[in-house]
């Protein structure tokens, strides 16, 4: 079956960087195009990177130039390299297969305070 497992979250303070990690198996995984999103207390879940299954990336104006969504299709992982990460950057982070049916991770926390 399907799994998604994200890891590296945690507490950083203001300014400081984070890289995520989602592994996945249970598909051909260099197939589909991989995405993460995050949910912060009493917000909407919000895209905040896209890969395609060739690499190409996008990415709202919130993180643009901050952070990077990077795939290992021999590793079968999915990876978001966070750099001057902000308070409003604090949320859970989610890893996200799209396809006719989409699959989530079950998330790992990102605190971003001093």
């Amino acid at each position: 079956q399907v799994q998604l497992v994200e890891s590296g979250g945690g507490l950083v303070q203001p300014g400081g960087s984070l890289r995520l990690s989602c592994a996945a198996s249970g598909f051909t995984f260099s197939s589909y195009a991989m995405s993460w999103y995050r949910q912060a207390p009493g917000k909407e879940r919000e895209l905040v990177a896209f890969i395609t299954n060739a690499g190409g990336t996008m990415y709202p104006a919130s993180v643009k130039g901050r952070f990077t969504i990077s795939r290992d299709n021999a590793k079968n992982t999915v990876y978001l390299q966070m750099n001057s990460l902000k308070p409003e950057d604090t949320a859970v982070y989610y890893c996200r297969r799209s396809g006719h049916v989409e699959y989530w991770g079950q998330g790992t926390q990102v605190t971003v305070s001093s």
